[in-house]
């Protein structure tokens, strides 16, 4: 059971994000129903750490088995969401993921992955180019930036 749940219009979500970088690029995706690109993750169940959560949810949506390096944020939002006009009270923890032993470069700078009924178009951004794009969170548009330089570096696999 994930952990979340709707009270009226209200809905509260304790959820994880997947930080894949490659030099000065983050992996993005997006779907069907979302006008906005986000970060590969999802709901935490009940009962799952943070990181299991979110190395099962790459699994999940990317179909390769990533490495946690560092949780990065922490992060909570308020928002009514674009998909089901729901106003949210999000808990987000951002994990830097390591995928240097996978075959993701192989995947190419875009490309479509299926989950179920629902079909991911990933895309590498640059960093520059999140200022441009309807990107959530909003927050990680600035503080991507603010990463040092050896935490970019661990991740490289070009």
């Amino acid at each position: 059971m994930d952990v979340s749940f709707v009270s009226g219009q209200d809905k509260f979500n304790y959820r994880v994000c997947a930080v894949i970088l490659s030099g000065d690029r983050i992996l993005a995706m997006h779907d069907e129903r979302s006008p906005y690109y986000y970060l590969p993750g999802g709901r935490v169940q009940m009962g799952e750490t943070a990181e299991h959560a979110v190395v099962r949810e790459v699994e999940e949506e990317l179909n390769i088995r990533a490495k946690v390096i560092r949780p990065l944020w922490l992060n909570q939002g308020f928002f009514t969401e674009d998909v089901d006009q729901l106003n949210y009270h999000e808990i987000c923890l951002y994990f830097l993921m390591d995928v240097s032993e996978t075959d993701l470069a192989e995947k190419g700078e875009r490309f479509t992955l299926y989950e179920g009924q629902h079909t991911h178009d990933f895309e590498w951004l640059e960093f520059e180019r999140l200022q441009n794009e309807y990107f959530n969170p909003i927050f990680l548009k600035t503080e991507i930036f603010k990463l040092p330089e050896h935490l970019t570096l661990r991740t490289e696999y070009e």
